[in-house]
């Protein structure tokens, strides 16, 4: 990067920082590229070809195997026969009898005295505020404004 597009670069990041970003904006927006002159495209030479040339054939070595040494078997293993398990039968207990709960007490509590009766107040109103009216004997064409009386 060539050093004017550093100095602009620093300059934006400047503005930003300081707090003016209308001033950073419109600098942006005045940027002009620099105009690039569009380049000849390059031709390319034409690819050489390869003459056609036949396969080589390699004679593969045959490769004959060891035989397989004779491996020992196992015998299956008899497993005992393992019998369904069998559980007891549970005695049928009945309930045991819980003697009854022995009722609560509440004390009772002291009586309050009554409350005392406020007197119905009257339903609060907004107050009303009369219109003013316009005195006849003014006209209509005076309240009026014209457009042209203020240039």
């Amino acid at each position: 990067m060539n050093c004017p597009k550093k100095m602009c670069i620093l300059f934006f990041v400047m503005l930003l920082i300081s707090g003016n970003e209308v001033r950073a904006s419109r600098l942006l927006a005045e940027t002009t590229l620099p105009e690039v002159p569009e380049l000849p495209k390059p031709e390319l030479p034409p690819l050489t070809t390869l003459p056609n040339l036949p396969k080589p054939e390699v004679p593969l070595p045959k490769v004959e195997l060891p035989p397989i040494p004779h491996i020992l078997t196992l015998p299956n293993p008899e497993l005992p026969y393992l019998r369904k398990p069998e559980f007891p039968t549970v005695p049928h207990v009945a309930k045991p009898e819980l003697p009854p709960l022995p009722k609560l007490e509440v004390p009772k509590l002291p009586e309050l005295p009554p409350l005392l009766h406020l007197p119905d107040l009257p339903k609060p109103t907004l107050p009303t505020i009369p219109l003013p009216s316009l005195p006849k004997d003014i006209p209509v064409s005076s309240l009026v404004e014209d457009p042209n009386e203020n240039q």
